[in-house]
């Protein structure tokens, strides 16, 4: 048979398979949202049934799997052939063609559908599920984080999505290596009448990020709206735009090796081999997703809200509300200059929840002060008063008389030179890339280091810039760096450094094991990597910093260092869920945090993403997203693409030169989009600005109006267009303003606003 025959052939069959109208179809409903199962196990049909007629959103050539198996070792998909739905037990029986038989339960529960995976036998060599892939017809926006699919027109509005419900169900495809999306541009445009690809370009295309690999700044290289810069695959499109989503699920329990970089396709981040640590117990089997579909407009308050309250997931509040709820939305002040005075005013009449006290550098988790960053005696005063310095507990204290946290940027799980836990003695629970057997003894001057196997071995540690001086294997108590390996018997680490960081050179016996460790990167986040139980005492360290230090305001720098031990978006959930649960013993009722990047493992517990700033995030004098780099628009997109706040960065310092007109202009497209900032405060500056405290009542108008969620759909609409300038106005009654459209300064139009019921 001929190739073209073989393609015909298969066409055929396809079409055979779905096309048939004789099989058995099944219904679900929930209060928005319908699908119907066929009896080869697959989605047909995707309804809106919130308008009539409803609103098929299932393509007919791209029906979905309602699960598919993955073996990793074969790098194989299987679809199931054969279903039957048991209505007794609401259960349906899939067949796959290896052989494999599950059992999956669909419960309607309301506003959504939850599926979870009750057995799977035998299991013929899967060691990955995969929910899906379920396909729609929607074009629009994707949220390639959590899953969703999105129509955000007035037209349609309507999205459909996939929230998991266990910390080792994780968005995305199980293909992926180390469970953590790759970081990179893909071609895809929201709107094909507004932004019509060039002949060059097509739906789907993958570029890499531009820059050197190592400059964050200069990943954000593509200002054309149709360059989609991607956070996760949880949401992918296909060659028509069509928006697909997917959820996988593995079992951690069995050792593996992953081939990782966050960023593959750029020379300064290569992938590494990396030995995943297996973790006993964490299976695939009780995984769960919520399938859900709604209007877009109401699907996060009223949708995703509900799957996470009703199936206890991470639901963190600030002021009692939920901390993705736009109404909480937020900018915090960002200090510079280390004087202190009178921060805590500002911060207050501002109405902003937290102090980041940037100008402290960085925190490094060091378990060795207890989470007493001061002294148990707060002997140390770090912040300036003219008073008298202050501890940090001294000055969180202070804040908090006002309602305020205070924060600190840190470089989460970086294992730093002189910290407890890295040198001068090293823990024996470090994450190592690859493990190995001394040869010959050794005594500790020597520096001729034999080793049975050299593979890896000549690869420079860490995925992430590959910096030459952190090359670190360790030996006992001993951190040594080394440089390459002898291509020939007897294996040879070649330019061997002893008693690495200060560590004692000691004698070391043959048979002994050679850890080669994950690591980190230079430019001040310099570290090892934690294994998962040390990272799990990590993450509760910054709970204890939080109960006895203040700081319950993180900037996580160096976020992406949680998927450096291979599990992915994993790590990162189990890392913040360990937080959580040490400051609740702690009677710390919030935490809340920044970092360096989002993913689907931090997306419940994240508040806030305020990552770069200036004239990359906002330009606040060409009003546009971005006039340095496209990272303004690309984090946009991101962000509001995935029902979180989009964000200004560290940004719009008050200075001599600044007016009441800016902040207006800058609190508008923040309530509009949802938008986030560190507002950059220095002291001296904001003293030597003639309008300050017309700046500060604009801006507090504006954060007060906000939590009173008193601004409706339309009008944030309007609050997105750049070319508008405009004016808010508080009522005496304190629930009511009066919003202006100025053109060249006069009131040309002008809308009513009023504090929503519950806020």
């Amino acid at each position: 048979m001929t190739e073209y025959k073989k393609i015909l052939s298969l066409c055929a069959a396809s079409l055979l398979l779905f096309s048939c109208t004789t099989g058995k179809t099944w219904d679900f409903n929930t209060d928005y949202f319908s699908i119907g199962v066929n009896d080869k196990g697959y989605i047909t049909s995707m309804k809106n049934t919130t308008v009539s007629p409803n609103r098929e959103f299932s393509p007919a050539d791209k029906p979905s799997p309602l699960m598919s198996l993955y073996d990793s070792e074969k790098k194989v998909y299987y679809t199931p052939r054969s279903a039957f739905f048991n209505e007794t037990t609401n259960c349906f029986t899939l067949e796959y063609p290896n052989g494999s038989v599950a059992e999956v339960a669909l419960q309607p529960c309301g506003k959504y559908f939850k599926l979870t995976l009750n057995s799977l036998e035998p299991r013929n060599g899967i060691d990955a599920i995969q929910w899906g892939t379920y396909y729609t017809n929607i074009t629009n926006l994707l949220g390639e984080i959590i899953g969703v699919a999105r129509d955000t027109s007035d037209v349609v509005n309507y999205s459909i999505g996939v929230l998991a419900l266990d910390d080792n169900t994780l968005g995305g495809t199980p293909d992926i290596e180390g469970d953590a999306a790759p970081f990179q541009y893909i071609i895809h445009t929201p709107d094909k009448e507004r932004y019509p690809l060039p002949d060059s370009l097509h739906e789907g295309q993958v570029f890499t990020l531009g820059g050197n690999g190592i400059s964050d700044v200069a990943f954000y290289a593509n200002k054309e709206p149709y360059y989609r810069i991607m956070y996760g695959n949880a949401a992918l499109v296909d060659s028509l735009g069509r928006i697909y989503l997917n959820y996988q699920s593995r079992d951690r329990s069995k050792p593996r090796q992953v081939f990782y970089s966050l960023i593959p396709n750029m020379p300064a981040n290569i992938p590494n081999h990396i030995d995943v640590e297996p973790i006993p117990g964490v299976d695939f089997i009780g995984s769960s997703v919520a399938l859900w579909g709604s209007p877009d407009s109401t699907a996060l308050l009223d949708v995703i809200q509900n799957i996470v309250l009703s199936e206890g997931l991470p639901y963190p509040t600030v002021k009692g509300k939920w901390v993705k709820d736009p109404a909480a939305f937020s900018p915090d002040v960002m200090t510079s200059g280390n004087r202190y005075d009178s921060i805590i005013s500002y911060t207050a009449r501002l109405g902003f929840p937290a102090i980041h006290a940037y100008d402290q550098g960085f925190l490094r988790p060091d378990r060795a002060n207890a989470g007493y960053l001061d002294g148990k005696d707060q002997a140390k005063k770090p912040f300036r008063f003219s008073s008298g310095n202050k501890s940090h507990r001294e000055f969180a204290d202070l804040a908090a008389e006002q309602g305020l946290m205070l924060g600190r940027v840190c470089i989460t799980n970086s294992l730093a030179p002189g910290t407890m836990d890295a040198s001068p003695v090293p823990s024996d629970s470090l994450c190592y890339q690859q493990k190995r057997t001394l040869m010959k003894s050794i005594t500790a001057k020597d520096t001729v280091i034999v080793v049975d196997d050299p593979k890896f071995l000549e690869e420079i540690a860490s995925w992430e810039g590959h910096c030459k001086d952190l090359n670190i294997i360790k030996i006992g108590k001993e951190l040594i760096h080394y440089l390459g390996v002898s291509e020939t018997a007897p294996y040879t680490l070649q330019n061997v450094t002893r008693g690495y960081w200060g560590t004692k050179p000691a004698s070391h016996e043959a048979n002994e094991t050679v850890y080669k460790l994950q690591v980190t990167i230079n430019y001040g986040y310099d570290g090892l990597i934690p294994d998962l139980a040390l990272q799990d005492k990590i993450a509760e360290y910054y709970a204890e910093v939080a109960a006895y230090s203040g700081l319950t305001l993180y900037d996580f720098d160096g976020q992406e260092f949680l998927f450096n031990n291979g599990h992915g978006y994993y790590s990162a959930k189990r890392f913040f869920r360990k937080m959580f649960e040490r400051a609740k013993e702690l009677d710390v009722p919030y935490i809340r945090f920044s970092g360096a990047t989002l993913s689907e493992g931090s997306w419940h517990y994240q508040s806030v993403w305020n990552v770069g700033g200036g004239r990359n995030l906002y330009d606040i004098d060409t009003r546009e997203w971005g006039s340095a780099t496209s990272q303004g628009k690309d984090l946009r997109d991101v962000t509001y693409s995935n029902y979180y706040p989009v964000s200004f960065g560290g940004n719009f310092a008050i200075k001599d030169t600044s007016t009441v007109e800016q902040y207006e202009h800058v609190q508008a497209i923040s309530v509009g989009y949802g938008a986030t900032y560190f507002l950059a405060i220095n002291q001296e500056d904001v003293e030597s600005c003639p309008q300050k405290e017309e700046i500060f009542k604009a801006i507090r108008i504006w954060e007060d109006a906000r939590r009173a969620n008193a601004f409706p759909r339309q009008i944030k609409k309007l609050l997105r267009d750049p070319s508008y300038d405009w004016r808010l106005e508080a009522g005496e009654d304190g629930n009511s303003w009066t919003l202006y459209r100025l053109a060249n300064g006069d009131k040309v139009e002008s809308f009513v606003l009023r504090r929503a019921e519950g806020y």
